[in-house]
């Protein structure tokens, strides 16, 4: 994500997106900068109007929210997990600990 912000300050700043400015911006940041990543980049960016690209991005999040709802199913589905395996971890322990008991019993 560094990468596309700071190919976004250089866009604001009305500076060009080239490796050197990417690089630098990142730097100043105190990312470590991998020069793959950055020739990526700008190489992606090359053909592309960022103020368009930007206005469409604006309208995309307005259609995109009825989508974040179901994604609220999956969590829920995690956590039902998560206390099915702290339950089945109760029963061991409970189960280990009677077997034991029948040790010295």
């Amino acid at each position: 994500m560094e990468y596309i912000y700071a190919a976004l300050l250089l866009h604001n700043a009305g500076k060009d997106v080239t490796d050197e400015n990417v690089t630098a911006v990142l730097k100043a940041a105190g990312v470590a900068v991998e020069e793959a990543r950055v020739k990526a980049l700008v190489a992606a960016l090359e053909d592309v109007n960022i103020e368009e690209a930007i206005s469409k991005a604006a309208v995309a999040p307005v259609a995109a929210a009825p989508a974040a709802a179901p994604a609220a199913a999956p969590a829920a589905a995690a956590e039902e997990e998560k206390k099915e395996e702290e339950e089945k971890k109760e029963e061991d322990e409970e189960s280990g600990l009677a077997g034991l008991g029948a040790l010295f019993g």
